[in-house]
C-alpha cells in the first residue's frame, strides 16, 4: 500500500474542511433556512469531492471524490442536526471523517505498490499536510477545547487586537515546524523565552490570573501540537517513502 495516498486524502480533507471554509459557510449550515442549509452543505461537499480528486491525483479512481463528496455531506448534515455542539462535536466529526478516509485509502488502494510520486516528491506532501495541520486546524481545536472547558476570562476577549493571538499562533507554529524541519531545535526555546517576555511580562498580577492561566495553557498547547506534528512528520520522513 502506499502510505503517501493516506496523506494526500488527509491534506486535501483539512484543506476543504478548515482553510476554504468560511465562518459564513459554517453558519449558513446550521441555518434554519433549508435553501441555506442544503447550498452550504452541497457546495462544501462538492469542493471535498474535487480537492480529494485533485491532490490524490489518480485520475480513473472516481470513487475517491465520490465516496468523500457523498460522506462528508452525510457527516455534516448529521452534525447540524446533532444537538452535541462545540469541542465534542468537533472530535466525533473529524473523527469521522478520518474513519472514511482511512476505509476508502484501505480498500481502493490495498493493492497498490508503495511508488513514488512522479510530479511531486512524498516528503513534499508529509511537509505541507504538517504546515496545513498546525494553521486553522489546530486553532480551532485549542479555542473548541478552552471554550469546552470554560477557561476563556470573559475579559480576554476585549483585550488586544481583533484576531491577533490567531495569527501569533500560526506564525509561531509555523517557526517551530521550520526549526524542526531545518534541524534547528533550540529556535523552540528561543522562540518561548521570547514568547514569554512579550504576553507573560504584563501579567503578574492577582488580577491577571485568569488572563495569565488561560494564555498559558493555548501557548503550550499550541507548542505541544507543534512539537508532536514536527518530530512525528519527520519520523515518517525517516521511513523513506521515496
Amino acid at each position: 500500500m502506499n502510505p503517501i495516498i493516506l496523506i494526500k486524502l488527509i491534506a486535501a480533507h483539512l484543506t476543504g474542511d478548515f482553510l476554504l471554509q468560511s465562518d459564513r459557510m459554517c453558519v449558513d449550515k446550521f441555518s434554519n433556512n433549508s435553501k441555506a442549509k442544503y447550498k452550504a452543505l452541497i457546495f462544501h461537499a462538492l469542493v471535498q469531492a474535487a480537492l480529494s480528486y485533485v491532490f490524490v491525483a489518480q485520475w480513473d479512481c472516481w470513487i475517491v471524490p465520490v465516496v468523500i463528496g457523498v460522506s462528508h455531506f452525510a457527516i455534516d448534515l448529521v452534525k447540524t442536526m446533532s444537538k452535541v455542539k462545540g469541542f465534542i462535536s468537533l472530535i466525533w466529526d473529524q473523527f469521522a471523517h478520518l474513519c472514511v478516509i482511512i476505509g476508502l485509502w484501505w480498500l481502493a488502494f490495498a493493492g497498490m505498490p508503495d511508488i513514488a510520486d512522479e510530479i511531486v516528491p512524498s516528503n513534499f506532501w508529509l511537509i505541507a499536510t504538517a504546515y496545513i495541520a498546525v494553521l486553522a486546524p489546530t486553532s480551532i481545536l485549542i479555542k473548541s477545547f478552552i471554550e469546552y472547558e470554560k477557561w476563556m476570562p470573559s475579559e480576554a476577549s476585549s483585550q488586544g487586537l481583533p484576531n491577533a493571538g490567531k495569527w501569533i499562533g500560526y506564525l509561531e507554529r509555523i517557526l517551530i515546524l521550520t526549526f524542526i524541519f531545518t534541524d534547528n531545535i533550540e529556535g523552540i526555546g528561543f522562540l518561548l523565552a521570547a514568547k514569554s517576555v512579550f504576553r507573560f511580562g504584563e501579567l503578574n498580577k492577582t488580577k491577571d490570573i485568569k488572563i495569565t492561566e488561560y494564555v498559558l495553557i493555548g501557548t503550550f498547547a499550541s507548542f505541544t501540537i507543534a512539537i508532536l506534528i514536527g518530530f512525528g512528520i519527520n519520523w515518517f520522513i525517516g521511513m523513506n517513502f521515496e
